[in-house]
This record gives structure tokens, sequence and C-alpha cells, in this order.
């Protein structure tokens, strides 16, 4: 009786069964057909590219011929790409050091400041710039040329305030005009003068238009004669504005040289030294009896100082490295401010109780408490950075695009910019890759902790 009974209750059973999974299925299918078209771009743009890239690094430059791991050792046999490696290397270390440690002490800084709100977005603007846009400012602001690039003219500022710099840099002496040009550029009078005497200096390559501002007509000052035990000249531009005018004279129109640098030399030694004046008029009072030979030191037709050369070999890849901590360095500081602020202040206050200052609060306390915020921006840094393009590519200029150069854009040069090797190229591409999946695994796997 009983088993009739389960026998005749087995059917209605299977039936809710069966109307309890329909709607399941119903729902899988549904979300299979939303999920559908994102797994279709993922595999069209990610995963075929990747497989394809990988297939292309056994072939040759053609494609048509299977050359196994030749790319992968010929990638490590160029000396180009061991330097694109190398500069990755530095990237990978500097960038995201400096980034996590400046968006640290931002954060921090940040919390104390009336205009907190202001600054962050002040701050972050940059991100808002396209490393097309941020590649050309900078490119700009490193030009060598002051009266164009904005940071070698604050350098040639401060460096002409602090030495000084020649007037006359364009300034020689005629052949045969009594001046004779020395080894380190100065020049000295080829025959010996003695006290009582006056001697004129005679110069040429300045245009008038370049004279400093007082500089006055000299031929007064050539014509007074010097005092007993007084050596006397003058240095002028040997040059008549229009024409006419006898060279080694010193005519009407022909301005002084001020501020120009005069020594008397004796024996090998200088005695006494001078500076010009507004007519260009020099006098040594006080000398001894004897034979003297006047110079101009070099410092007079010194070039004038250009600045740093910062887009040089040497430079240029700190140079990009700092465009890149502009725009970047605000992301660093918003991330590890929201982590900053989720920081338990009880404590916080309570060391503060306990009479610790803020140095010691902010290195036993708020660093180690925010390890793992600053752990996941230092990743997200580094797989940012080994794949920076952009930046070298715009800022580097062309004779030294090989020592800025990194694995991206030596993927690029090798395969489209002239090298025409998709083989090697493809192999550089997956070293990148192979380099950036570990700091990507490590960063699913924070999230995930996190999230539990």
């Amino acid at each position: 009786m009983t088993a009739t009974l389960v026998k005749e209750a087995s059917p209605p059973a299977a039936a809710a069964a069966d109307t309890r999974r329909r709607p399941r299925r119903r729902g899988r299918i549904i979300a299979l057909l939303f999920v559908f078209p994102a797994l279709l771009l993922l595999g069209a743009l990610v995963v075929y590219p990747v497989l394809f890239s990988v297939g292309r690094s056994f072939f040759d430059a053609g494609g048509t011929r299977f050359v196994g791991g030749e790319n992968y050792a010929e990638m490590f046999r160029d000396p180009a790409t061991l330097k694109a490696i190398r500069n990755t290397a530095i990237w990978v270390v500097v960038a995201p050091t400096l980034l996590t440690g400046l968006g640290l002490i931002l954060a921090v800084l940040v919390e104390k400041v009336r205009w907190a709100t202001a600054f962050k977005l002040l701050l972050f603007m940059p991100m808002a710039v396209s490393f097309l846009a941020a590649g050309i400012i900078f490119r700009l602001a490193y030009d060598e040329d002051p009266d164009k690039g904005v940071l070698n003219a604050a350098v040639v500022s401060v460096h002409d305030a602090f030495t000084g710099t020649s007037s006359y840099p364009t300034a020689r002496a005629r052949d045969g005009q009594g001046l004779t040009r020395e080894a380190d550029g100065a020049y000295r009078t080829s025959t010996a003068a003695a006290p009582g005497d006056t001697v004129a200096l005679g110069l040429v390559g300045v245009q008038p238009k370049d004279l400093p501002g007082g500089a006055e007509p000299a031929r007064a000052a050539a014509a007074r004669t010097a005092a007993p035990g007084e050596l006397r000249g003058v240095v002028y531009l040997d040059f008549t504005p229009g024409g006419g005018g006898e060279q080694g004279r010193v005519d009407p129109r022909e301005s002084g040289l001020p501020e120009m640098r005069v020594e008397a030399v004796r024996g090998g030694e200088v005695v006494a030294a001078t500076t010009t004046a507004s007519d260009g008029s020099f006098r040594f009072g006080g000398l001894t009896d004897g034979s003297y030979t006047v110079r101009l030191p070099a410092s007079n037709f010194a070039p004038p100082y250009e600045g740093v050369s910062w887009l040089g070999p040497a430079l240029v890849t700190p140079a990009i490295i700092g465009a890149y901590l502009w725009i970047w360095t605000g992301f660093a500081m918003v991330l590890i401010g929201a982590g900053l602020s989720t920081l338990p202040r009880d404590a916080l206050e309570a060391a503060r109780m306990d009479g610790a200052n803020e140095w010691q609060i902010f290195r036993r306390i708020t660093v180690p408490l925010l390890a793992p915020v600053l752990t996941v921006v230092f990743v997200t840094l580094v797989i940012n950075v080994m794949k920076v393009f952009d930046l070298v590519y715009i800022i580097a200029p062309g004779p030294v695009q090989e020592d800025a150069t990194v694995l991206a854009t030596q993927m690029w040069l090798v395969s489209f910019g002239g090298g025409n090797n998709q083989g090697l190229g493809s192999a550089l591409g997956v070293l990148l890759l192979l380099l950036v999946v570990p700091a990507m695994v490590f960063n699913v796997r924070r999230f995930r902790r996190s999230q539990r």
C-alpha cells in the first residue's frame, strides 16, 4: 500500500523539480546572452592578439619561415633591446617608488590643509591631460633654448644672478691692430706699456644695438693724458655706424665698451685690475716704473650660459620620468588619501595622548596601517609603468630616442618604426606580457583577499 502511494506521488514530484529547474536554466541562458558580446570583444581584442603574437614570435620577419626561439635569442643579443630592458628596469624601480612616496606625503599633508578639496583637484588635474598633450608640453618645457624652454630659462636666470654673464660673447680683435689672442681666449697688448702711457684697445664683432645701456662715445676718454705713475686707456668698438672712420683709431662716433674687466700684467702676474667706465675708459694708479702688458681676460668673451641639456643622453630618462610624475602624482595621492580616511582615529588619538609626536605617529602607525593600500598603489603603478610608450616616444628627440627607449617603444620601433621585423617585435610583446602578468595576478589576489 505504501509503495503504491509513493509511485503515485513520484510523477508530481518530478514535475515540480522540473518546474523549479526551468527558470534557472532560462536565467543562465539570458545571462549568457548578455555576457556573450563582452566575451566576444574580449576574445577579439585580447585573447586572439595574445595568441597570435605568441605564434608570430616563432617566425621570421616576413612571417613565412619558422625560426623557433631565434627571435628570443636575438632579443637578448641586440644592444638596443638590452638598453630598453635596462631603462624599463629603471622606470619600474624609480617611478612607482617616487609616486607612492609623494602620494603618501601629500595625502597626509592635505588633511591638514584648509582647502583640501581644491588642492586635491589641482593635483589631480594632470590626469585629465592625455599623454600626447603632456608629452608636447614637456618637450617644450625641456627645450635647450632658454627663450623657449621654461626650465632652462629658470636655470639660466639663477645662474646669471649668482655668477654673472659676459656682455661681449661675440667681441674679437682685428688682426694686426695691437692685440694678440691667447690660448684661453683672452687678449693682450702686443707691445708693452709703461706708467704715463695711454693705450687704445679696439674690438669688433659687437652690434651697436647690442651694446649695454648707457654706453658713451670713447673719443674724449682716448684724448685724456695719463698722470705720472698712471696707466690709462680705453676699450672701444672699432666700428663707425653707417661706415667711414679709420681702423685702429678712436673716431668721434665710436662707442666705448663699458663693464669690461681689464688687467695690468707684469712678469706673468696680474698686478692691478679694474673695470671700464661707461665710455670704455680705465686707469691703473700707483704703478711702479717698468713695462706692463694690458690684458682683457677671457671672462669678457665667455659665451652665455645655455642651461642644462635635459633631453641629452644622460638626462633624457630622468626628464621623462619627471613628466610621468607630474601626471600620476594626483592619482597616487587620491587613492592613498581614500585609505587614509578609513584609518581608526582612536589609534591616532591614543598615540597623541601617550605623547607621540606627528613624525612618530606617521612612521609607526599611519604607514603600517596603510601598507595594504600602499602595496596596491605601488603594484598598479608598476603595471602602468611597464606599458609606458607615449611620453617616451614624444618627449625624447630622434638622436636620443635609443637612449630613452623602453620595451614598449622598442617593440613598436622594431615592428613598425623602420625595423619591419614583426617576429622580433612579437617576441618583445610576449616578454612584456610575461613581465606584467605577475604584477596583475598579485593585484587580483589582493583585491579578492580584501573583499573577504
